[in-house]
């Protein structure tokens, strides 16, 4: 699948949301809420939070068209990766981890501009609605599939490599013994994180890496390698990828 132009997007959510009312009632958008990207992105995160004033800032971040492109990229990703039918106009107006990944672009370009306080109340909005913790200071390139949605953790100083997989329940954290600017995980591209795991520390994941289900992991983990268990042990070469052009 070719990467989703932000503006073909929402012209297939328009399209959806006018010829199925049903579901225009459901979600709580409508055909007028697709002028264009940020406007979508505003009224879907608005109506998931019940703020409008959540929904405006919002809008206003994703006022930046490399921002949506961003965005449109992501859901591309997310509807490839995760096989639902629907392709990427489901996964924008139903995934909640989309809307995660979503709501963390807009407050992580709020928090780049300098005004902190404004990133972490729609942070702090947001995150109660989705049920994901993402701080507005980490970091996040392109493609992230956040699959669920539900109970990730990612701490401020964390680093995330384009085309990343994370699945529900991960924790991206710090171990308290270190108050530095770089106390968190630094995720290569192409990682797949399992459910559950927990990574912890200023410590790097290598490219291409897998981390099981539940895993522990306190310590690097080289490029292309898995990794399992509680005391996260290396186990081989990493087996699964859902980078674009590999499956």
């Amino acid at each position: 699948m070719s990467p989703e132009m932000p503006g073909t997007l929402i012209d297939d959510c328009r399209t959806l949301l006018t010829e199925r009312p049903d579901l225009a009632a459901l979600t709580g958008l409508s055909g007028t809420d697709c002028a264009g990207f940020a406007d979508l992105a505003g009224a879907l995160l608005g109506h998931v939070a019940g703020r409008p004033a959540i929904g405006e800032a919002v809008r206003a971040a994703y006022g930046d068209p490399a921002l949506a492109g961003i965005s449109a990229y992501d859901i591309t990703e997310s509807a490839r990766r995760n096989f639902e039918p629907g392709g990427p106009v489901a996964a924008l107006l139903f995934s909640r981890g989309v809307h995660a990944v979503m709501a963390h672009r807009a407050a992580h370009r709020i928090w780049t501009g300098g005004d902190a306080m404004r990133a972490l109340a729609v942070h702090s909005a947001l995150s109660r609605a989705l049920g994901t913790d993402i701080h507005p200071g980490a970091v996040i390139g392109r493609g992230l599939w956040l699959d669920h949605g539900l109970g990730c953790v990612i701490g401020e100083t964390a680093v995330i490599g384009e085309n990343v997989s994370i699945w529900h329940n991960v924790t991206l954290g710090s171990t308290l013994n270190d108050s530095g600017p770089t106390r968190h995980p630094r995720i290569g591209a192409g990682a797949v994180i399992g459910a559950g795991a927990t990574i912890l520390g200023n410590i790097k994941i290598g490219v291409g890496a897998n981390i099981g289900a539940g895993a522990v992991v306190l310590a690097d983990v080289p490029d292309a390698m898995t990794v399992a268990g509680p005391r996260g042990a290396v186990r081989g070469p990493a087996r699964v990828s859902f980078a674009p052009g590999r499956s």
